[in-house]
């Protein structure tokens, strides 16, 4: 299919399994929030401190980043088979890796897996788009809910696997898992003409008369803070539970489940918000929640205390992430393009940093209850950022 501009559109092959998209999707969400619920195991093993903990994040994200990029020179270069069969493969082996030696081969390890997950989720996201041009909307909708499901799956698993004390098999198999779907891809994936390389626009890029570069400014803020927050509290309530001594057993690892499985719910319920709720109201209501979450958190003493704050911030988080994106379209319009690759490199940076400043605060400030302020702090300063007129206002008011 091509534009009248000139935009060429890659043809979708009929018999494109997209299936095994969704099923390399929850695995995907799986490996993306790997290290919450199996870092307290990882810091034992290691016998690591909080702050080069914390850089197990950084190692994650920092080189998601650099996949992120990689992946739209590998798209247009070669095809989407390449950033699949790659992107699965760094993940197979980097997660596989994770525990058969010291602390700096976990580093290296996870910076390969954090390099798979950053060619492989644009890539899907842009397939199963291109899949259903007619209702893409709905098909993404339902991909980013598998990842979700991963999410929420892997805590259950890994509470289970430590408690046996097989955590290494479960890495081992998840890795295979993921090596698995590599060789798929590698082997039925790349016959059609819809996994050829993407090809460039011909036409003109869109065009801004007037930058408005306060509002790219705020909407880079949000997204830096958005996926630190998101991580930071997802990274380490479960090392927080822990040494609360509350729960018995392993159990713990649960409690990162409800925080994703919070952040599932809320956003499968906030198209019907949405329609009762302005958009603004709903993010800042969301992020006083999370807030409000993070806060219940850091000042509980029992399990179900952790529980509940941890439910409380995933829900009010579900809808912020959805509305930023939403905002920075309806700023910039066919424009907004031109920034979506370094707004979601700005997150990725998050995503590497309040972690791990959650680490440090811990180490330097006397615990992860100091840590977890950042978050608190965090979702605050979005909080205010939402009330900016360079975010509220249409183009139209200008």
């Amino acid at each position: 299919m091509q534009s009248a501009e000139g935009t060429a559109r890659t043809t979708v092959a009929p018999h494109r399994p997209v299936s095994s998209l969704h099923t390399g999707f929850v695995l995907t969400g799986m490996i993306t929030t790997l290290l919450g619920p199996i870092l307290p195991s990882l810091s034992a093993r290691w016998r690591i401190d909080d702050p080069r903990a914390g850089l197990l994040f950084t190692a994650q994200f920092s080189a998601s980043v650099v996949g992120v990029l990689l992946s739209s020179v590998l798209l247009t270069r070669l095809s989407y088979r390449a950033c699949l069969v790659l992107g699965f493969a760094c993940m197979g082996l980097g997660v596989g890796a994770l525990m058969l030696g010291s602390w700096v081969l976990g580093m290296i390890a996870t910076a390969g897996y954090g390099l798979g997950l950053g060619l492989t989720i644009p890539a899907t996201n842009l397939l199963v788009a291109e899949a259903n041009p007619r209702r893409s909307a709905a098909a993404l909708s339902l991909l980013n809910l598998a990842w979700g499901l991963g999410a929420v799956l892997f805590p259950l698993l890994a509470a289970e696997f430590q408690r046996i004390d097989h955590l290494l098999l479960l890495l081992l198999g998840l890795g295979a898992a993921a090596l698995l779907l590599a060789l798929w891809f590698a082997a039925t994936v790349g016959t059609g003409a819809g996994w050829v390389a993407v090809e460039r626009p011909r036409g003109e890029r869109p065009r801004l008369a007037f930058v408005d570069w306060q509002a790219l400014v705020i909407l880079g803020l949000l997204f830096f803070l958005y996926v630190g927050t998101e991580n930071g509290v997802g990274g380490w309530v479960a090392s927080y539970t822990r040494r609360l001594g509350a729960g018995p057993a392993t159990n713990w690892a649960l409690v990162p489940s409800f925080f994703w499985g919070a952040l599932l719910l809320g956003r499968a319920m906030a198209p019907i918000v949405l329609r009762e709720k302005n958009e603004m109201h709903l993010a800042r209501t969301g992020l006083l929640a999370a807030a409000l979450g993070a806060l219940i958190v850091l000042r509980s003493i029992h399990f179900a205390g952790v529980i509940a704050g941890s439910s409380l911030a995933g829900l009010g988080l579900s809808a912020v992430f959805p509305i930023t994106i939403a905002r920075l379209s309806g700023r910039f319009g066919r424009a907004a393009s031109r920034f979506v690759g370094p707004m979601f490199a700005l997150g990725g940076l998050g995503g590497a940093t309040l972690p791990w400043l959650i680490g440090v605060a811990s180490h330097r400030l006397g615990g992860l209850r100091e840590g977890l302020w950042i978050p608190v702090l965090s979702a605050l300063a979005m909080f205010a950022l939402y009330f900016s007129r360079s975010l509220t206002r249409l183009p139209t008011e200008e």
